[in-house]
């Protein structure tokens, strides 16, 4: 069962669940037609890559899990690496795409050399770290070159969440008092990363929220059936999906992208 608390003091929930240990990763990526599942990517990807960056462009996915999104982007015409550190995961993949160029690393400690990279994926990864995300955001400056792009999404402190928080409707986080060994996941606080990332050297270009439906199913009570249209692939429920961010996203959005330019 997953628990919430608010974290007053750095404006950001705090999620028990299971902690996201390379095991965790590797039974949440397990299951069966693993190939059609790589071969899918992520449209969100695909469409701020060709926004910021043009093919032949060499790009890093850091936690790129089954990697369908080294895959997408490669059949897009991009240099593209993988690393994640769920080994089975990454040896599975391998196995069916040994084309693929992603292996097995730690997102704090790359050993690509300083200034490979023209553009960065993080998706849904920062938030999973109990120690924060410093390590991750100084590696992401060091490969990336002057000028490149570091796409960062993650779940957000929305301006719901927000009102929740500063009404009381969440438990308070006191890690004294709390067993850490099932930590999950920070929902974040956007405006405290660009701060934390401007100091970094990199520029704010883009914000984007989305995934509204999951930001009302996950903070509104009463609304259970909510969570069958989340979970179904229907052209009607994707409608949905899609009317819901489009119109909500600002508001109630789950997660937010964040595109910086390396100055």
């Amino acid at each position: 069962m997953l628990n919430k608390f608010y974290d007053k003091n750095n404006k950001r929930l705090v999620l028990f669940l299971e902690k996201a240990t390379p095991l965790f990763w590797d039974k949440h990526w397990a299951g069966n037609d693993l190939a059609s599942r790589v071969r899918k990517g992520d449209r969100l990807v695909s469409r701020f890559t060709a926004k910021f960056l043009k093919p032949g462009d060499r790009i890093l996915e850091g936690g790129c899990g089954i990697g369908q999104n080294v895959f997408k982007l490669q059949q897009m015409g991009y240099d593209v690496y993988g690393v994640d550190f769920a080994e089975e995961t990454v040896k599975k993949t391998k196995e069916l795409f040994p084309e693929l160029k992603i292996e097995v690393q730690d997102v704090r400690h790359l050993s690509f050399e300083a200034n490979f990279f023209d553009g960065y994926w993080s998706l849904g990864v920062i938030e999973h770290f109990q120690d924060g995300y410093e390590e991750i955001i100084k590696e992401a400056q060091r490969v990336i070159k002057k000028g490149g792009y570091f796409f960062l999404t993650f779940p957000q402190m929305s301006f719901l969440r927000k009102r929740k928080a500063e009404k009381g409707d969440y438990q308070l986080f006191d890690s004294r008092n709390m067993n850490m060994a099932n930590f999950y996941e920070f929902i974040l606080d956007p405006n405290r990363l660009i701060a934390d990332c401007r100091k970094h050297g990199f520029e704010l270009k883009l914000r984007s929220p989305f995934d509204a439906l999951k930001g009302i199913k996950d903070e509104v009570n009463g609304l259970k059936f909510l969570g069958n249209i989340y979970r179904s692939k229907t052209i009607t429920a994707r409608g949905i999906k899609f009317l819901l961010s489009f119109f909500f996203s600002r508001l109630v959005g789950h997660a937010i992208l964040l595109v910086f330019r390396k100055s």
